[in-house]
């Protein structure tokens, strides 16, 4: 990286509703940055638990509902960090397009400080398909959504994408200026690789812990793993389960929150309402037998890879994964779990009878290098590179 100061190169890594504790954010890019020896930023929505994470420092951008008026006032704020002296950034990574028009408007006023666009989500087609907007306002939406993306991806240095089928998806992605980003695990500093395999309880009266984490919604299967796992409940009654996560939907957490209660205390839920500490999941996935993945099939969904499957990977935690060709490789190639259908009635006495009766073993050959942050890492730093050849730092 060039410097014409003896400073370290800033960086500004921003979203509005992600937190300022955001596991892409701080602990893979913030992290990978700063051992690099950047100067990190991470503006984002308040995490009242956040750990702390010494080698960031961290800004609010918003506080409130993701529906709450008030998030504009976090465009305010966004603007004030990239304008002032203490916080000015040489380079932006900009990880939700609400922020994007205020990132044009600054590097049109310092064409000499560079951005990235980090895709996390193909947003014109969730806001088209996920019917979390009125229907009316989806499709006006979605074509403003497409139309600043599309006008930032000519003018970012480069364009990072957390999927590798966005590369097909977006018509803003071109080759030359893309690099794909896969949201792989970033391991604690410090934490062991699994080096041996998951033991499954042998008989039906010992707990199996069975766990949802991440993004809790009916699209992505949460009702389909309840509904699951009280079927292998009376199979197994040692059957437990968490679902630990947020969801951004109101009615569906009142109906989740009634079915838990129906349920009895052998299934919990955590957070719910609440944004969830990453390592607080991850300290679940190392104490459970299997893993959850019910995503039901969607276009916004079904050719993603969720961030959970890579999680669960790099734990050596086996899965149960919904029938998805596009998933189904990496499941069958490290011997990671089982590909079931969660909606029919014989997916739990499959389990039972393949899995558990059998005593059946996974990760033969231990959780795969090949799910972790570091193979990515190179890319993340690669673009920053290219962001910075021939600009100046002040």
């Amino acid at each position: 990286m060039t410097a014409s100061v003896s400073r370290p190169v800033r960086v500004l890594l921003a979203s509005v509703l992600k937190p300022v504790d955001d596991t892409r954010m701080v602990e893979k890019f913030g992290r990978t940055l700063a051992e690099a020896g950047y100067e990190v930023h991470v503006a984002g929505r308040q995490a009242p638990d956040a750990a702390p994470a010494s080698f960031v420092q961290r800004h609010v951008l918003f506080s409130a509902h993701r529906l709450a008026f008030s998030r504009l006032t976090a465009q305010w704020r966004y603007w004030q960090l990239l304008m002032h002296r203490r916080t000015a950034p040489d380079v932006v990574v900009v990880h939700a397009p609400e922020l994007l028009p205020l990132t044009l408007l600054w590097h049109f006023l310092n064409p000499k400080r560079a951005f990235l666009y980090d895709v996390r989500e193909n947003y014109a087609l969730n806001i088209e398909t996920q019917q979390v907007y009125p229907k009316w306002l989806r499709g006006m939406l979605a074509r403003a959504v497409r139309a600043v993306e599309t006008a930032a991806a000519r003018l970012a240095t480069q364009v990072l994408l957390a999927e590798r089928s966005y590369a097909d998806e977006l018509p803003f992605a071109t080759p030359e200026r893309t690099r794909i980003l896969e949201n792989k695990y970033q391991p604690q500093p410090g934490e062991l690789a699994l080096s041996g395999t998951i033991s499954l309880p042998s008989q039906p009266d010992v707990p199996l812990r069975l766990l949802y984490s991440g993004t809790i919604s009916e699209l992505n299967g949460v009702f389909d793993a309840l509904r699951f796992a009280q079927a292998l409940h009376a199979l197994w009654p040692g059957t437990r389960l968490t679902i630990m996560g947020y969801c951004q939907r109101p009615e569906q957490l009142r109906r989740l929150q009634q079915a838990v209660a129906d349920a009895g205390p052998w299934v919990q839920l955590i957070g719910g309402a609440a944004l969830i500490p990453h390592p607080t999941i991850v300290a679940e996935i190392q104490r459970s037998h299997f893993g959850l993945i019910p995503y039901q099939p969607h276009p916004s969904t079904w050719l993603c890879v969720p961030t959970k499957l890579f999680e669960y990977l790099a734990n050596g935690l086996p899965m149960l994964v919904h029938r998805n060709p596009h998933w189904s490789d990496l499941v069958h190639e490290h011997q990671a779990g089982l590909l079931i259908d969660f909606a029919t009635p014989e997916a739990a006495a499959r389990l039972v009878a393949d899995a558990l009766r059998q005593g059946r073993s996974f990760y033969a050959s231990g959780a795969p290098a090949s799910a972790l942050w570091a193979s990515e890492a190179p890319q993340l730093l690669a673009a920053v590179a290219t962001a910075l050849r021939g600009k100046t730092v002040r």
